[in-house]
């Protein structure tokens, strides 16, 4: 788990930082991923595969949640609903 403080300071950045630090994040980490045998990296890559495919169907539910329900307004209060 991050820390509070870093976790403020990586909100704190613009888009283009974020993207930059991923970016060099990937580059400085690539060789660790890539290293060992054929069978180790293939499996290395579907658990992040799996990890990744997880995460984004979690936010898709997340965003879907927030949407509202055909014919209905998004104004109304959750507890209208």
């Amino acid at each position: 788990m991050l820390s509070q403080e870093t976790l403020d300071e990586y909100r704190r950045m613009t888009p283009g930082q974020r993207l930059e630090l991923a970016l060099r994040m990937t580059e400085e980490n690539l060789p660790a991923l890539v290293a060992g045998p054929e069978q180790v990296v293939r499996r290395r890559f579907e658990l992040l595969n799996r990890e990744n495919d997880l995460r984004n169907e979690n936010m898709r539910r997340a965003i879907a949640r927030t949407r509202p329900l055909a014919g209905q307004s998004s104004l109304t209060a959750p507890s209208d609903r």
